[in-house]
């Protein structure tokens, strides 16, 4: 895209970018870059604006900062060490200023993105220097991704809400990382359901623009029901007034190795994002299973993903019944949490110590962990066991012990799919095809 030179605030905000963006009928793709060095990071900003794709920027955070070790991200930033992110409450507000400078604007905004679960320091670091959008959850950045007391990070997220909406010059945006719980693995309607209870915690806290996520999954019409569930949640639920748009994950588990595989599913996911109507694809690079992907990668992901959205027409009509499984699904947890007490900050963790949200595969203390989910013959992810969440598993479900080779197989599905079907054309909403797979109770 071409863009104007700017540095101050970005207008409008970065919500109603994405909203601009829909109504001219274009898919706003962006990547997850963070790097240390300042010009490196400026860099890759320079070239996500420039690239032939309707973009916004990404300044990643790195892992010292996300887990709020702000002495050893500053310490690595006076010895020059290389970090996997952009340390931005280490860094000067001056030197992120120069980051940002001539590239930011009303038609290149900027989001931070970090993984914590106590993000107070990063939102003061990124509100100091006219930043007004980034994205997170109290549940979602807390349970996976280590052991945090979920009450802790509650209390932190509705400071951090506070602070965004005191702070910001413009509208602020904050995206709910609910619909990616642990990337992979877990049934749809928990994931929808997450993503509208987090969106309404922001709002409860503040905030008038947010974003519902969503991560494709393992099989498209599925994917595409969930989607459009979580459009019509939103819609429901979320206050008139509140701005919104829906934001599609690449697929965020074992990533195909080849790369054939890993930009056909690139492609599978940008088509998934323009049928069910998203506003914004986060992209992943055909070199995510090797390592961190360079300047060079990230814009090609960019490139491709904006290029197989263009060929994808218009988005499909939504002929998604309104009793569908996901939808009632989710709306059943939704109601389920709003209905033990109106303020989400004292609901949400009451919900997980009494089981009624439970997390597949997640280890965290105040997860309960008797919900599991497999992937059945068809390729969709059902429930297998539910525990005291409010939902039925699937008749189903293999009733044998859960082993360790099936989780492997489970893990490996869409890897190995895409490395090893060049033919494979379910992500195109056509079938399910029959998939070799293993279920995760076997």
């Amino acid at each position: 895209m071409t863009a104007a030179s700017a540095t101050g605030p970005s207008g409008a905000g970065f919500g109603a970018f994405v909203a601009a963006a829909s109504a001219a009928g274009r898919l706003v793709v962006q990547p997850r870059m963070g790097f240390g060095d300042p010009d490196l990071m400026r860099t890759g900003l320079a070239r996500t604006r420039a690239a032939t794709a309707h973009t916004v920027g990404t300044l990643t955070v790195d892992s010292y900062t996300r887990v709020g070790a702000l002495d050893a991200a500053r310490a690595a930033v006076a010895d020059g060490a290389r970090l996997n992110g952009y340390p931005i409450a280490a860094h000067s507000p001056d030197t992120t200023r120069a980051v940002l400078a001539g590239l930011r604007g009303p038609d290149f905004p900027v989001q931070v993105r970090h993984g914590s679960a106590r993000p107070e320091a990063i939102v003061r670091a990124l509100t100091a220097v006219g930043l007004d959008a980034t994205e997170g959850g109290p549940v979602s950045y807390c349970l996976p991704y280590g052991r945090t007391p979920l009450r802790e990070s509650v209390a932190a997220w509705v400071r951090a809400c506070e602070l965004l909406a005191e702070r910001s010059a413009a509208t602020p945006h904050l995206e709910s990382f609910g619909g990616c719980l642990l990337g992979q693995l877990c049934p749809p309607g928990l994931l929808v359901a997450m993503s509208v209870l987090e969106c309404l915690f922001f709002v409860q806290h503040g905030l008038r623009s947010v974003s519902l996520s969503y991560a494709q999954q393992t099989d498209a019409t599925q994917d595409e029901e969930a989607l459009r569930a979580l459009h019509r949640l939103a819609a429901e639920f979320l206050p008139v007034g509140v701005e919104h748009h829906v934001v599609l994950y690449t697929y965020m588990g074992v990533y195909p190795r080849t790369e054939s595989g890993a930009l056909r599913l690139l492609e599978a996911s940008a088509r998934l994002a323009v049928r069910s109507g998203a506003g914004r694809l986060i992209v992943k690079t055909a070199a995510e299973a090797h390592r961190i992907p360079t300047v060079d990668e990230n814009v090609r992901a960019l490139e491709i993903a904006a290029a197989a959205a263009a060929l994808a027409g218009a988005p499909a009509p939504d002929i998604a019944p309104e009793d569908g499984e996901i939808y009632q699904e989710a709306r059943t947890l939704v109601e389920t949490v709003l209905g033990l007490h109106p303020d989400l900050a004292r609901a949400l963790p009451a919900a997980f110590a009494r089981g009624l949200l439970d997390v597949p595969f997640c280890l965290h203390p105040d997860n309960a962990g008797r919900s599991l989910g497999f992937i059945d013959p068809a390729g969709r992810l059902r429930w297998a066991r539910t525990g005291a969440m409010p939902l039925r598993p699937d008749s189903g479900a293999d009733a044998s012990p859960f082993t360790s080779a099936g989780l492997l197989t489970a893990l490996q599905y869409v890897a190995d799919r895409y490395d090893h079907d060049p033919a494979d054309r379910r992500d195109r909403g056509g079938g399910h095809g029959s998939p070799a797979a293993t279920p995760l109770t076997v």
